[in-house]
């Protein structure tokens, strides 16, 4: 374990990023590239936000859903290393079971057109304008067509097809049928490109790649690290509080939950009353649980596939989805491959879920539910798996109060905010001269990518402003 919180650390920085999810390991790392001095504070021992794993028994576990587009390798290796860019490979084996239809698919256009085609009879010039349209969408489209719209125009009066749509984004990155379009075109048509990839290697590797990055340019990195408030003077950033340490810097990057950065490290108070209101009308996303199944050492299980989108939920039901006893679930199979030099299988199963639902309860009724939850998906697993409970080397889960504790996001939003929300976050610098932030909000809800690519556009407008002579002002 990192002992980066006993090291000495500054009074004074060009930048400091607090958090490290990869939306703040990214800026942090183009702006130290770039000659600036950076301080990135974490408050829990490990790098990675929700990108991030544990240790169990022999076993390691990957947290959250860990499935992105191939722009992730390119983005890996402009801001990143090759080394990095490299460890990123491609899932053939993505797997639809409902009781609406059942095919493994390798996830991208030329595969779903055929799916689309063969199976669902859609005819071809409605699958191409769907796909066509979907990749032409951007931020400056019109913004008042939902999902639900866009897919009727197409695929009319075909919930199955919907279904077949939606289900994994909303898996990906907690979207509905009722946000707008151009939010789940952008990242579907990201998908669409070339697939779904992750890390050969686990993210206790991809991530420690990037911690050593970081320390070779130059960044300091404290983990451990509580920041417990955002100092302005006046309209400008001047520092933070942290591990009740005053250290000054010309500007602030808030990797945490855009809600808790204005409400709680900043203040309402120094805002202005309309962006108050703004901030105060962007709607949190939902929150998941997951359960954590290690196999026994000497054990194996048969490929079922990469990932698993698996539910009895007699057509696509949002509420149903999120719901404390929802039957639909994304399993994640880590077979030895996934770890080269391991001959250990573990699967992360995950499940949307509301955070009300949790976190009212008694501490038995918790403890109570925690183990009903691990029952149902075991239950749900053996299907795939037969006679799963004999081959378990070790068994935990997650909820949404557990995301809460470990990433101190409001409600345990596993995907921040909704899509108002990014309009919020980039205005935070014309509030405020030198303040930040960056991380999973609104159109940047495509999960590793997105925040990545969030991170990259910050750390240039950071650059921008420290390079101008504006914080000087």
């Amino acid at each position: 374990m990192s002992q980066d919180w006993l090291k000495d650390t500054r009074s004074e920085y060009d930048v400091i990023v607090i958090g490290s999810g990869l939306a703040g390991l990214t800026c942090a790392n183009m702006l130290a590239r770039g000659g600036y001095s950076v301080l990135l504070l974490e408050q829990h021992y490990n790098l990675g936000g929700l990108a991030t794993w544990f240790k169990r028994k022999g076993h390691i576990f990957d947290i959250a859903l860990h499935g992105f587009p191939v722009g992730m390798i390119k983005t890996c290796r402009k801001y990143w290393t090759p080394e990095i860019a490299n460890m990123i490979v491609q899932l053939k084996g993505i797997r639809f079971d409902n009781p609406q239809f059942s095919f493994i698919t390798t996830y991208d256009r030329e595969d779903f057109t055929r799916i689309l085609e063969q199976r669902f009879k859609i005819p071809r010039e409605n699958i191409e304008g769907f796909f066509d349209t979907a990749r032409n969408m951007n931020f400056y489209d019109d913004q008042g067509m939902t999902t639900r719209e866009f897919f009727e125009k197409f695929f009319p009066g075909h919930d199955d097809v919907h279904r077949m749509l939606m289900e994994s984004i909303t898996y990906a990155n907690g979207s509905t049928l009722d946000d707008p379009a151009i939010t789940y075109g952008i990242v579907f048509s990201n998908f669409m490109s070339k697939g779904v990839y992750t890390v050969r290697g686990g993210t206790d590797q991809f991530i420690g790649k990037m911690r050593e990055e970081l320390l070779k340019n130059g960044v300091d990195i404290r983990t451990k690290y509580l920041v417990e408030k955002i100092i302005t003077k006046g309209k400008k950033v001047s520092g933070v509080m942290a591990n009740g340490k005053r250290i000054k810097s010309k500007a602030v990057v808030s990797n945490g939950n855009l809600l808790s950065t204005i409400h709680r490290l900043v203040g309402d108070e120094n805002f202005s009353e309309r962006f108050v209101t703004e901030a105060k009308k962007v709607r949190l996303n939902n929150s998941s649980c997951q359960v954590y199944i290690g196999i026994k050492k000497g054990d194996k299980i048969d490929y079922i596939g990469d990932l698993l989108f698996t539910s009895e939920a007699e057509k696509f039901d949002p509420q149903e989805l999120c719901s404390k006893n929802t039957t639909s679930r994304t399993f994640s199979i880590y077979y030895p491959q996934t770890r080269p030099g391991s001959d250990m299988y573990s699967i992360v199963a995950s499940s949307n879920a509301n955070y009300d639902d949790w976190a009212n309860l008694s501490e038995e009724e918790y403890h109570d539910s925690k183990k009903e939850l691990i029952q149902r998906t075991l239950d749900a697993l053996e299907k795939y798996v037969p006679k799963i409970r004999d081959k378990i080397g070790h068994l935990e889960a997650s909820t949404p109060k557990t995301f809460q504790r470990y990433t101190l996001h409001l409600s345990g939003a596993s995907f921040g905010t909704k899509f108002e929300g990014l309009k919020v976050s980039m205005g935070l610098p014309k509030e405020i001269a030198g303040l930040f932030h960056t991380g999973s909000v609104g159109i940047i809800m495509s999960g590793w990518l997105g925040a990545a690519n969030y991170g990259v556009i910050v750390a240039n407008d950071v650059d921008k402003f420290l390079s101008t002579g504006a914080a000087n002002v």
